[in-house]
């Protein structure tokens, strides 16, 4: 069928595609429908539409090839990049329509002009296309070819019939599109059916047996876009209140004809505040004193009550040392805001390690209003039986690992009530009481932890035990333990490369020809620092893998992470000429 409207009513992209590579260019057409298309010049980039002759070249191509989508198009300093879609995996459906997450790409270059270029040019285009192979094997990204998968159910319920009608990237959510920058070529020559909106995030599904009624249970996260980065990179908000890591996670039931949602964000706290690496395994927290703080406060939280309604912002941050600070700033601010209830939770000192029950001592303080905003209940005719009016906004410093527990735990409280008002558990039932089922709910959130912290910090969550078994094990600390240096390693001696390759594939860094891009630090100690840690870190592993055996093996574990961590302690005399840190200076 071809890109349009389909018989619903409901706009379908074209699902597999044709890549013809020719000498002079690349051609990209629909399997489905061979006559829509477009080329792309292969010295400069320039699109051309098929105009409905899918035989204007007598040449034969020296390579034809299958992909799944055209991502979009970015233009460097010689000439453009066109990224493909060349695998995907079936992961489970949205409301009825398949989901997809890419598993691999690559960009088609169309820089014939880079041999003319001048010596410095060439190599700033070196670092670009080094970007570029960053930005190929970024995790998380998922696409629909028949249905926008960037809005929660709730407001895409509200939208009208028409809306579905429209051209997918049109019906998007843009904070929640991973590769919105990448369209405009795509979106100017009118090429709406190969305009695929990808979103970062996570999606997990299970299918569960409740009592003998099947049901489905979702969980949908959406990376935002508008302050997109690394952990140690991107910290805090920026003055117009967009915010670090900031995700809205969707749980979805599907059970015996209902569709029951529940929303609930995270995100970085929403003052002006970094954490420069300097090789210190946890840098210190300075918050920026700056006369718009208290705007940039009010322009966040003004954002997320017009889209989700009345805020519970809960605070899982310590309360001592510098993310006390932190945290006192955060509260001094968000008190006296409308529509916004501040709870401060000290997550480490309240639960330790291991006591995942005492989060019920948050849940009995936000508990009524909790229940009072409710969650999104439509029944079989598509009738709201209930509507969610407001929103839990959680955080910790990175908004990964004690924010996933909570989130985990008041989504569970959140089930409980929605299968209860379904019908399908008793009013004294809940899930917790079948360990298949509450087994398969665990993981799903655990595995969803996993992933956003693959995104934004290289490793996957701490604290997984917690969510998955409701309790931390000798093996979940050691897998902690390794997460913990290897997130070190990351911030300190590659995050920088990611940073500047996700600033440049979002627009916040603009290629420009009159000058050098890049900063002119000392990177000479690098590859030393970093042969020493990775050496370090190895060794740590492979000794953390056996400790379990005898202590004799866990001794010697517990060893080589101190030799990698007096190695730090000794390059850190150097400063932060060890670190990667972006080399992109000129941001927009």
């Amino acid at each position: 069928m071809d890109g349009g409207s389909c018989p619903s009513g409901k706009f379908k992209l074209y699902e597999q595609l044709e890549l013809q590579e020719f000498q002079d260019k690349f051609v990209i057409k629909s399997i489905e429908a061979p006559d829509q298309g477009f080329s792309i010049d292969r010295r400069d980039g320039t699109i051309e539409p098929l105009n409905g002759d899918s035989s204007s070249s007598s040449a034969r191509p020296t390579k034809t090839s299958t992909i799944y989508g055209v991502a979009g198009t970015i233009r460097l300093l010689a000439g453009n990049y066109v990224l493909v879609i060349t695998s995907r995996t079936e992961v489970g459906a949205f409301l009825g329509f398949p989901v997809y997450r890419v598993t691999s790409m690559k960009f088609l270059s169309c820089n014939e002009v880079l041999k003319n270029s001048t010596l410095q040019e060439k190599k700033d285009e070196a670092y670009f296309m080094a970007l570029l192979k960053t930005v190929q094997s970024t995790p998380g990204l998922y696409f629909s070819y028949q249905t926008d998968i960037t809005l929660n159910f709730q407001r895409r319920h509200k939208l009208m019939e028409g809306w579905m009608a429209k051209p997918m990237w049109k019906q998007a959510d843009p904070r929640f599109v991973w590769n919105r920058n990448l369209l405009d070529e795509l979106i100017e020559y009118k090429l709406d059916g190969f305009i695929i909106p990808i979103l970062q995030g996570s999606f997990q599904a299970a299918q569960l047996k409740l009592k003998g009624s099947p049901a489905t249970l979702t969980i949908f996260s959406r990376r935002c876009t508008r302050r997109l980065g690394t952990r140690m990179w991107r910290r805090g908000a920026n003055l117009e209140g967009d915010v670090a890591n900031f995700i809205e996670t969707e749980q979805l039931v599907e059970c015996e004809g209902f569709r029951s949602s529940l929303l609930q964000i995270r995100g970085s706290i929403p003052l002006l505040w970094e954490q420069i690496v300097d090789l210190s395994y946890k840098p210190q927290l300075k918050v920026i004193d700056h006369e718009q703080t208290s705007n940039v406060v009010e322009r966040h939280f003004f954002d997320l009550f017009q889209r989700y309604g009345e805020i519970i912002a809960v605070d899982l941050t310590d309360k001592h040392g510098d993310e006390g600070q932190l945290s006192m700033a955060f509260s001094a601010e968000a008190q006296n805001l409308p529509n916004v209830r501040y709870v401060s939770f000290d997550f480490h000192h309240v639960c330790g390690n291991s006591n995942f029950e005492n989060l019920k001592l948050l849940y009995e303080q936000i508990s009524e209003q909790f229940e009072k905003q409710g969650y999104l209940l439509i029944d079989a005719k598509g009738s709201i039986l209930e509507e969610q009016k407001g929103i839990v906004r959680s955080n910790c410093i990175d908004c990964l690992d004690r924010t996933n527990v909570t989130q985990s735990y008041l989504a569970q409280k959140s089930l409980d009530a929605q299968l209860q008002r379904i019908g399908v558990l008793d009013s004294s039932e809940c899930i917790s009481m079948f360990a298949e089922d509450y087994q398969k709910f665990r993981a799903l959130w655990a595995e969803q932890g996993d992933e956003i912290s693959l995104e934004y910090a290289g490793t996957y969550a701490l604290k997984g035990d917690l969510v998955r078994y409701g309790k931390q094990t000798f093996g979940g600390i050691l897998k902690d333990g390794m997460s913990a240096l290897s997130r070190y390693y990351l911030n300190n001696f590659h995050d920088g490369i990611r940073q500047d390759a996700m600033d440049l594939i979002s627009g916040r860094y603009t290629v420009r020809r009159d000058s050098s891009p890049f900063q002119t630090d000392s990177f000479s100690y690098l590859p030393v620092a970093s042969a020493l840690l990775i050496g370090g870190l190895t060794l740590t592993s492979v000794t953390l893998q056996q400790a379990g055996r005898n202590a004799q093996q866990f001794m010697s574990s517990v060893l080589w992470a101190g030799v990698t961590a007096g190695v730090a302690a000794v390059v850190k005399a150097n400063g932060r000429q060890f670190c990667s840190r972006p080399r992109l200076c000129r941001l927009v």
